[in-house]
């Protein structure tokens, strides 16, 4: 005779794991299945919304998208008050710099970014506060594009990309550009000022002063 069954255990489909069942409690094995699709969850997001961007960009150039927090903006646009001209944000993210910079006066205002999904949160982000084509947002690779006509230049980078960026910047910005970095400054090159602690820092570069110290630099170097 087959043992009486409680009639409201639920002994679930065949095969079906115990961990699997409504109001059971994770064992090792759930344990390992959610890590792994929390994993999974993540390197899709990264395939999908994130890789884009970088498939072009050589590895040490690649920059990941992290979001600049409120204080750090207002940094940003404290040490740009008062400015005017292009004002561009390299790797623009989802945009809110530049839409922020707008909204203070710096116009034209524009931001460069590869990654399509990021490009196109800017562009909605931008819709939604009311200036759809007032700003833009453009897929190029800053490393192509000519600045020569940007007097206000934002740059939340990774510092691999600072020296090389640095060159790019001296060799194109005109003499009343001002520079504006946030999360890590340039390490060969001193602010003009600076605002800020710890991650919310920001520093402020002028570029004629910077070209005046480089220039320094290599007279001596040559003594």
């Amino acid at each position: 005779m087959e043992p009486a069954m409680d009639p409201g255990w639920d002994p679930g489909e065949p095969g079906e794991p115990s961990w699997a069942r409504p109001g059971a409690a994770l064992g090792g094995r759930g344990l390992l299945a959610l890590a792994a699709a929390s994993g999974a969850a993540v390197w899709a997001t990264w395939a999908v919304l994130l890789m884009p961007g970088f498939r072009r960009v050589p590895l040490r150039l690649q920059v990941p998208y992290q979001p600049s927090s409120p204080r750090q903006v207002a940094n940003t646009l404290a040490l740009l008050r008062g400015r005017a001209g292009k004002t561009v944000d390299l790797g623009s993210g989802d945009g809110r710099l530049v839409l922020e910079a707008y909204k203070e006066g710096l116009r034209p205002a524009l931001g460069y970014e590869l990654n399509p999904w990021l490009l196109c949160l800017a562009n909605y982000r931008a819709w939604r506060a009311g200036y759809h084509g007032k700003i833009s947002f453009l897929k190029r690779d800053l490393w192509k594009v000519n600045l020569s006509d940007c007097h206000n230049v934002i740059v939340f980078l990774a510092p691999s990309v600072k020296p090389p960026l640095a060159t790019k910047l001296l060799a194109e910005l005109p003499d009343d550009a001002r520079v504006v970095a946030g999360r890590y400054p340039f390490p060969s090159w001193s602010p003009s000022c600076t605002l800020g602690q710890g991650l919310d820092q920001v520093w402020a570069y002028d570029i004629k002063e910077v070209r005046r110290e480089v220039q320094g630099r290599a007279q001596q170097s040559q003594v």
